[in-house]
């Protein structure tokens, strides 16, 4: 197995992989489910699945991941017989979903990870008692500060802090992974936030299942 990794892009491929598309599925996906991906395809001897992921940073520009999904669906087209987009709705508004049927492709169910991970039907479900909750998943909490608190201005403006989460009651960190680090780290990101954490234990939730499907 070999894997390459820059700063807008991680793709992974099986060195041992048949000549030719039959049987070929490419796995098209947020940078930010890498990790979560690739282990489960360890898991599950999955070899006949490849990885390329867009930049996780459209977490924070969701208007580009319709294109930038077309662009690389139009790329690997040629070179596998399936192509499925690991991406919920993450903002888009339905417009990657219009993409993906425009494009005669299947995608990831669900408004975002935060649903997925969690199970889409039981999220549906609690998610009404939980606006006032603020999400983290095991690759925001390692993230936090790059996709938290600097683009927001935290890092710089710490008073802003109160205008932007005062309405917030909790943090509700989605564990993927038991890992003491990770389990304090979360709490250091709440800490930041000044609001109590609730940790969750979901595993890869429907991820698994839809990966599982195809």
């Amino acid at each position: 197995m070999a894997i390459a990794v820059d700063d807008t892009a991680l793709t992974e491929k099986g060195l041992d992989a048949p000549e030719g598309k039959l049987g070929r599925v490419l796995l098209l996906a947020c940078g930010a489910l890498a990790h979560e991906i690739l282990a489960l395809k360890r898991l599950n001897n999955w070899d006949h699945m490849d990885l390329q992921c867009l930049p996780a940073k459209y977490h924070l520009y969701p208007d580009k991941i319709p294109a930038a999904v077309e662009d690389a669906v139009h790329k690997h087209r040629d070179d596998y017989e399936t192509i499925f987009v690991v991406y919920a709705d993450c903002g888009t508004g339905g417009l990657l979903q219009a993409k993906c049927a425009e494009l005669g492709v299947e995608m990831v169910e669900g408004p975002h990870c935060y649903s997925f991970f969690e199970g889409n039907d039981v999220f549906a479900k609690t998610s009404e008692d939980e606006i006032t909750a603020f999400y983290l998943t095991d690759f925001l909490v390692k993230q936090f500060d790059a996709f938290i608190m600097k683009p927001m201005g935290l890092d710089r403006h710490p008073e802003l802090r109160d205008m932007y989460f005062g309405n917030y009651t909790k943090v509700v960190y989605q564990a993927q992974v038991n890992d003491p680090a990770l389990d304090a780290k979360a709490q250091t990101c709440a800490d930041k936030l000044g609001l109590p954490l609730e940790r969750r234990f979901t595993g890869y939730g429907d991820l698994a299942t839809a990966l599982s499907d195809i």
